[in-house]
This record gives structure tokens, C-alpha cells and sequence, in this order.
């Protein structure tokens, strides 16, 4: 699974990149670019609540096989487009809606299977080396791209992220079944998905871990404010605009390599709050910056502050979600991972608009984050008391929690 997720981490922002290009060189619209995002982010939204209903009701081995499969099929099939003396503008945006979906349907699975196969001590650090994937994906993977795109041409990114799926399914294949607990499979849909809420507003550490992620990625997220505060505020160009881009990536990197602790932190609960708590000043911070460089460094600070929250959510997710939820758990998680810092970038932008100022909207994002992070600490004891380092019985401030089982189809 980590060998896929590394590998697939690259081909992903190989087909993203690519297919952007590939529009714009097409349509000559940024607003067709944009569109096609839109278009991918919504399929995939569909797919995430969906799969989090499979995921509790087949063998999620099978759907990580399956979603991957016809993933490497979609994905070929823009490599031939793209290859064609005419390519057809309407395919990329079809390969996107099926794209989207499929993905979003292995990734509940995909999220639901590490505990079954991961001991519960060490599911920090599981997700230690999942972000570290994803953080080597994002710097190595667009600017392999554009290199692939401007040497043999965009067919060859499509084509090597069909090739990456294969070998991916070469690589899950020797996975043990991993067959959900529970009776999910007797439920109508409505139904079921109804019981992972009730779990969710029952259960004050996953409810907490939830609500605390929103108070980071919605109030004080501030990238769509970057070209202006790098153009206006610091009065720099694009090279400066980039710069703020990548010092959270930085950051998130260290983070990532320097990860080890969050597997060794008894009160992982308080570790969580205090790494949100983190990211809120250092976005504060960042929008009182008097210059660039101060701003980069605080930047940093909040990509390591995120990358710690990130390990430490998924860790505890994880831990306190029983086998037959984790499905439908999951998706939620990363249906608000897809969608909240959208969300985060319109808010910024009309506070922004309605301040008259990029910085001072940065700022209080910043404190309004800190605001909640402290509102939810108060209000949910059970996310204090949080840990991973012994069952949740009685931690999780609900009913319906159940302990992670002792063994594992790996240890087996």
C-alpha cells in the first residue's frame, strides 16, 4: 500500500498537470482550466461518499482492484486522445467526471484498510509516511510534468500514469481480504450512511477532529490571497508569488521527515489541538509579516504545523472509528479534506474584499482559527483526553465506540 501511494502520489500530478495544459493549449480559456477542475472536484465528492458506503459493505481489497483498474483504463484512454493528430476537448472533460468518481470510490477503501493492517501503536506513524508520499508527490510531480509535456508531450504523462496504476494493482493484488466487519451490506444506503453520522455526533473525538479541521482550512486559509500579497503587499512578481506558495510545502516536508514524535506522544489529543493551534499563529503571523522573509519563515511554520495536525487526525480517526464505520468515516474526512480549503480560499478572498486589505484578512482568519481550535478544546474534554496508545473505551464522549482488534491480517 505505501509502495502505491508513493508511486500514484507522481503519476497523479503528472495526469493533473497535463491534462490543465492540455485544455488551455486546446481552448486558449483559463476559465475552461477552471471549469475542468470544477468538473473533477465534484465527480469526486460523488465518488467519496459513495465509496465510503462500499468500502463498509465489500471486501475493500476488491474495490481498491477494481477503482484502480478502470482508473488505468480512463487514464490510457487520454493518453490515446491526447496522441490523436485532433484531440477532442469533450473526452477530457468525460475522462475527468470518471476519473474523479472512480478515485473517489477506492479512497475510502484505500484510508479504511491501513488499520486493518497497521497495529494501532503505529498508525502515526502510517500516516507519517503517507504525508511524506503525498508531500514528495507535490514537488516532484508538476515539475515532471512539465518537463514530460514540453519533451515528448502531455500523451506521455497520461500514458506513464496508466502504467503507475498498473503496477499499482500489481501491487495490492497480494493483499489479504479485507472483508468489513458489521451488517452494513443488509442496510439501505440512506440508512447506512444515516448511522455514520449518528456515530459522528455521538463520538467527541472524531466529531472534535472534524470540527477542529475546519476551523484551520475555512477561516485561515489564505493561498488565494498569495498573487496579491506577493504582487501588492511585498512588492514583488510571480517569482515572489511562488515562493509563498512553496515555503508551507517546505515546511510540510520537515514536518513530514521530522514526524517521528507523533507516534510517541502519550496525550495525542492535546498534541493535535496544540499542532491547529500552531498553524493559527503562524497564519497570524504571516499576515503581520513587516517583509518576505518573515513571511516565508512563518509560511514554513504552518506547513510543519499542518503535517503534524494532518498525521495525528488521520492517526486518531482511525483509532476511534470501529471497523465498520471506517468507510463511511472516511469519506467524510476526505470529502471535507476536497472541499474545505476551497472554501477556506472563497472566504479569505471576500473578507479580504470586505477589509480592503489581503494582510489584515490574513489575520484574522488567523485569530478566528485560534478562536475555534480554543472553542472546540473546551467544549469536547473527550478530544483532550484522546490517545492512541491504549483502546478508546470510554474516551470517545459517545456510545458507539468499539476498540481496535488486537491482531491484524498482516500480523496473521
Amino acid at each position: 500500500m505505501f509502495a502505491t501511494q508513493a508511486i500514484s502520489m507522481v503519476g497523479t500530478h503528472l495526469t493533473s498537470v497535463a491534462a490543465s495544459l492540455q485544455i488551455y493549449h486546446l481552448t486558449g480559456s483559463s476559465v475552461q482550466v477552471g471549469l475542468m477542475s470544477l468538473v473533477l472536484g465534484l465527480s469526486l465528492l460523488v465518488g467519496l461518499v459513495t465509496g465510503g458506503l462500499l468500502a463498509d459493505r465489500v471486501d475493500r481489497r476488491k474495490v481498491m482492484l477494481v477503482t484502480r483498474a478502470v482508473t488505468a483504463v480512463v487514464i490510457a484512454g487520454l493518453a490515446v486522445n491526447a496522441a490523436l493528430p485532433d484531440p477532442q476537448v469533450w473526452f477530457v472533460f468525460v475522462a475527468a467526471v470518471l476519473a474523479g468518481f472512480t478515485a473517489g470510490l477506492g479512497g475510502p477503501a484505500l484510508m479504511a484498510a491501513t488499520p486493518a493492517l497497521v497495529a494501532p501503536g503505529q498508525l502515526a506513524a502510517a500516516g507519517a509516511l503517507t504525508t511524506l508520499t503525498a508531500q514528495l508527490g507535490g514537488m516532484v510531480g508538476p515539475s515532471l510534468a512539465g518537463v514530460i509535456a514540453a519533451g515528448p508531450g502531455v500523451a506521455w504523462c497520461f500514458a506513464i500514469d496508466a502504467a503507475i496504476y498498473v503496477v499499482g494493482l500489481a501491487l495490492l493484488a497480494p493483499l489479504p481480504k479485507l472483508a468489513p466487519e458489521g451488517n452494513a451490506e443488509a442496510q439501505h444506503p440512506l440508512k447506512a450512511m444515516g448511522e455514520g453520522l449518528r456515530f459522528l455526533r455521538g463520538n467527541q473525538v472524531v466529531a472534535g477532529l472534524l470540527l477542529i479541521d475546519v476551523c484551520a482550512v475555512v477561516f485561515a486559509m489564505p493561498y488565494a490571497l498569495f498573487p496579491e500579497l506577493g504582487t501588492e503587499h511585498f512588492g514583488g512578481g510571480p517569482s515572489t508569488v511562488g515562493l509563498l506558495y512553496t515555503a508551507p510545502a517546505v515546511g510540510s516536508f520537515f514536518g513530514a521527515l521530522t514526524s517521528g514524535w507523533t507516534g510517541r506522544v502519550h496525550h495525542t489529543g492535546r498534541a493535535l489541538i496544540g499542532a491547529v493551534a500552531v498553524w493559527g499563529v503562524a497564519m497570524t503571523c504571516f499576515g503581520l509579516s513587516p517583509n518576505l522573509w518573515f513571511a516565508l519563515a512563518f509560511l514554513a511554520l504552518a506547513g510543519l504545523g499542518d503535517t503534524a495536525s494532518e498525521i495525528l487526525r488521520r492517526a486518531l480517526l482511525q483509532h476511534y472509528t470501529p471497523d465498520r464505520l471506517q468507510g463511511r468515516v472516511g469519506s467524510l474526512w476526505l470529502a471535507q479534506a476536497t472541499a474545505g480549503p476551497s472554501v477556506g480560499n472563497v472566504e479569505a478572498g471576500l473578507v479580504a474584499r470586505a477589509l480592503g486589505s489581503s494582510s489584515g484578512a490574513v489575520v484574522v482568519g488567523g485569530l478566528v482559527c485560534l478562536a475555534g481550535v480554543g472553542a472546540v478544546a473546551l467544549a469536547m474534554p473527550g478530544l483532550r483526553k484522546a490517545t492512541l496508545s491504549r483502546p478508546p473505551d470510554g474516551d470517545g464522549g459517545g456510545d458507539d465506540r468499539a476498540a481496535p482488534a488486537e491482531t491484524s491480517p498482516a500480523a496473521d
